[in-house]
């Protein structure tokens, strides 16, 4: 394949876009409890959507799932399931605290436990600090973790200057001690991302082997991780229609909102899984410069989330001060994923 690093460029900011749009759509969604729409959502991003793209661009792909070792297809679907943790609370996060600030704080630390985890799980870590390249990186997560304290005390400042009702009118179930909680909480998950990814390898392999292009490797791999995802959602938002009385929300109600709500959903849930769609094709035209990818891909995520929050006016009565506190704190987030990408690089040099 020849690398084409503007494309990839190109491909980065699609999947971007899509991280960091999915969850407008679920704020058209009328009546029904956050649990209903968020099943439903999954439903599509983490069943049918990858399902439907493998059969698109994996030739025998039932043959390359028979054949792929039963080893690779448990531990990807295993830490598949530790991951939905992870995306559930993401889920969570965006319902307390907004897009702005939520994505702000749930991806500083996804970035930053997503840096430091693997190499700590893997008994790499102290050859980090040994290496020039290693320490630039754990600088680039310093720099991270500074963006997130920003971000937190400009949520603290926007708590403590708007009314309850001010906060509630951008988002409904504002709530920033719960919300900072589950964030992390959400960062530390979401590192198993990286080592379902790692885990699905062979299947991936075996896809190429039975004939799969390159660019498509690893949709077959999204399937058994996805499946581990959506298997936490359900259980989850299974639980809460149960313990809230909201299982009726997906049959109650006039068929034009129902139509309405299935649709928006859906739309959400696609749109998620446009992003590692994008992303997995974006990283096989980046060529030399495929350290980058991951720094890129986050730094499109911040940008687009918090322009999506200033349209939505989720700032709106906070002061001027907390105003330029939060832009600082999005524009460290967004300068520590390029130490980190600079870290990466300095280690792709021979």
């Amino acid at each position: 394949m020849i690398p084409n690093p503007f494309l990839g460029v190109m491909l980065h900011a699609i999947g971007g876009f899509a991280a960091g749009s999915f969850y407008i759509p679920f704020k058209k969604v009328k009546k029904w409890a956050w649990e209903s729409y968020w099943l439903v959502g999954g439903f599509f991003s983490w069943m049918i959507a990858p399902w439907v793209v493998a059969w698109l661009v994996c030739p025998n792909l039932m043959e390359v799932l028979r054949s792929a070792p039963k080893s690779s297809m448990l531990w990807a679907y295993l830490f598949g399931v530790l991951w939905g943790i992870g995306g559930l609370t993401f889920g969570l996060t965006m319902r307390y605290l907004g897009m702005s600030l939520g994505y702000a704080l749930a991806l500083g630390f996804c970035a930053a436990f997503g840096t430091i985890i693997p190499p700590v799980f893997m008994h790499k870590f102290t050859g980090m600090l040994a290496q020039t390249s290693g320490l630039v990186t754990l600088g680039g997560v310093v720099v991270c973790l500074s963006g997130i304290a920003v971000c937190g005390k400009a949520g603290v400042s926007k708590e403590r200057e708007l009314s309850a009702d001010q906060k509630t009118a951008a988002i409904t179930e504002f709530d920033f001690k719960k919300g900072i909680w589950i964030a992390i909480f959400a960062g530390v998950m979401s590192a198993c991302m990286a080592f379902a990814i790692q885990a699905g390898e062979p299947i991936a392999k075996m896809a190429v082997l039975k004939g799969t292009a390159d660019l498509w490797q690893n949709t077959p791999v999204f399937i058994v991780i996805f499946a581990g995802g959506f298997t936490t959602n359900f259980l989850w938002c299974a639980f809460l229609n149960i313990k809230n009385r909201s299982a009726m929300n997906y049959v109650s109600g006039p068929i034009g909102s129902q139509l309405s709500n299935y649709l928006f959903s859906s739309l959400a849930g696609i749109t998620w899984y446009c992003q590692f769609m994008f992303y997995g094709m974006g990283t096989t035209k980046m060529g030399k410069y495929n350290f980058s990818s991951w720094t890129i891909h986050m730094a499109f995520i911040i940008v687009f989330s918090n322009m999506w929050g200033l349209l939505f006016h989720e700032w709106k009565g906070s002061s001027l001060k907390t105003h330029r506190m939060i832009f600082t704190g999005i524009m460290v987030l967004v300068a520590s994923t390029l130490v980190v990408g600079l870290g990466n690089y300095i280690a792709s040099k021979p």
